[in-house]
């Protein structure tokens, strides 16, 4: 993994698997993929973050 970061003001939890230009984005529930041109998953960005994961569970990943 590249980078893992925290937006407050989103509420987001932004995972970075590459560096890699992103090309189209699908969205499933409270999860956005971000895709390259060929494909590969660039970007994880899970919305709502504070609601879906519990205090421990959020300051173990943030630590990281």
């Amino acid at each position: 993994m590249k980078k893992i970061s925290y937006s407050k003001d989103a509420d987001a939890l932004l995972i970075e698997l590459s560096n890699e230009s992103i090309a189209y984005a699908e969205e499933e529930g409270a999860v956005i993929l971000h895709y390259s041109h060929n494909d590969k998953l660039v970007l994880v960005e899970i919305l709502d973050f504070r609601q879906l994961m519990s205090q421990e569970a959020i300051t173990t990943l943030l630590a990281s």
